[in-house]
């Protein structure tokens, strides 16, 4: 038993790496709170619009960088990695996602959005690691974040050990690709800090050459307004004419700077039926997907990370994958399923469908 009065820093860490892998966790660190070093390029960042329409990014300023500011009290940030392949996922799967982009009537959801939505399984489980900590050590201050508040994840997990940020900004681990999840806890507790690791990208800038849009416009550096996953989940308007032909399938998020990278090879798949995919998102035709009602909508997407965007948006992103099917090759059903759409209630929903159908060269019928 831990006093909490005379904590044993390195045993603790070493205790709750443990708990964490019992929590579905593949592995943890610990960061300090000092990241004014990351502050210029954060700033540098926002000044250039890379945040797009995602507003809350500038509202919170430098409190993204100072964990002491967001939670008062925070002392020291324990990094949990969740990989989220799900299990059946075999052998060549990149290969394997990369044919499903050849296939232009079957929509495409990117691979961590198949199963159940990942903010609720690791908020639920970094508050069972929270709270196996505090029945060790008693009561103790801390948050837990998953992509839910101003949180500099990435660079957090970076400095304490989890990978290094690939040229795609994502975190990159030798062992285990960049296929996972990351969440904090915020924590009023003195840790001592993992040892970061060294970049392993050298020469490779696969991922830059390979964006549809060109969004990685530099290494390290991502436009988010020209990012499919953006565009596809963040964004709520129109999505620009000129970008539109570059979405090909995909209809919720993005995959191919991942499919592409060489250290995927090692992606582990996760222990937890939670990211197991759900029928439906993968392998269906578009036609399909885009016959879903609101009601079948939010039936099949009910605890799915999907359902934050609404049908409204699904239709969106959906009528521009049908158009750049109808670009490649005439196809009766998918202008049929447009054609039912065409007075739909939504302006949004409208437009697209109207940009679709011209792909085509068919009129909507008066």
């Amino acid at each position: 038993m831990f006093s909490s009065s005379q904590i044993d820093g390195p045993q603790l860490v070493a205790q709750v790496a443990q708990w964490a892998i019992d929590c579905g966790f593949s592995q943890i660190g610990v960061a300090g709170v000092d990241l004014s070093s990351a502050e210029p390029g954060l700033s540098a960042w926002l000044s250039n619009g890379f945040h797009g329409e995602m507003a809350y990014m500038q509202a919170h300023g430098m409190k993204r960088a100072r964990p002491a500011e967001l939670v008062p009290g925070t002392v020291s940030v324990i990094t949990a990695r969740m990989d989220y392949l799900p299990a059946a996922t075999p052998p060549g799967w990149q290969a394997v996602e990369m044919a499903r982009l050849q296939r232009p009537r079957e929509g495409i959801v990117s691979l961590y959005a198949r199963g159940r939505d990942y903010h609720k399984v690791l908020r639920a489980r970094l508050q069972q690691l929270s709270d196996r900590i505090a029945r060790e050590i008693g009561p103790f201050g801390h948050r837990v974040f998953t992509d839910s508040a101003p949180v500099l994840e990435a660079e957090l997990a970076a400095r304490s050990g989890q990978g290094w940020r690939g040229k795609h900004t994502l975190v990159l681990d030798r062992d285990a690709g960049s296929m996972f999840f990351l969440g904090e806890i915020y924590v009023d507790l003195a840790l001592p800090p993992s040892a970061p690791v060294t970049e392993h990208c050298g020469s490779c800038s696969a991922c830059i050459a390979i964006c549809p849009t060109q969004a990685i416009v530099a290494p390290g550096k991502l436009d988010a307004r020209r990012c499919i996953s953006y565009l596809t989940i963040e964004h709520h308007g129109p999505i620009p004419m000129e970008l539109r032909p570059l979405l090909g399938n995909r209809i919720y998020g993005c995959d191919d700077c991942q499919l592409v990278c060489p250290w995927n090879k090692f992606a582990r798949r996760s222990a937890l039926p939670d990211f197991d995919e759900r029928a439906g998102l993968v392998g269906s035709q578009l036609a399909e997907l885009f016959g879903w009602s609101e009601e079948q909508f939010l039936r099949r997407t009910e605890g799915s990370p999907i359902r934050r965007i609404g049908h409204e948006r699904w239709l969106r992103n959906i009528a521009v994958a049908i158009g750049n099917a109808l670009a490649a090759a005439d196809d009766a059903p998918l202008r049929a399923a447009l054609l039912a759409r065409q007075h739909h209630p939504s302006a949004l929903v409208r437009e697209h469908v109207a940009w679709a159908l011209a792909q085509s060269g068919a009129a909507p019928a008066q």
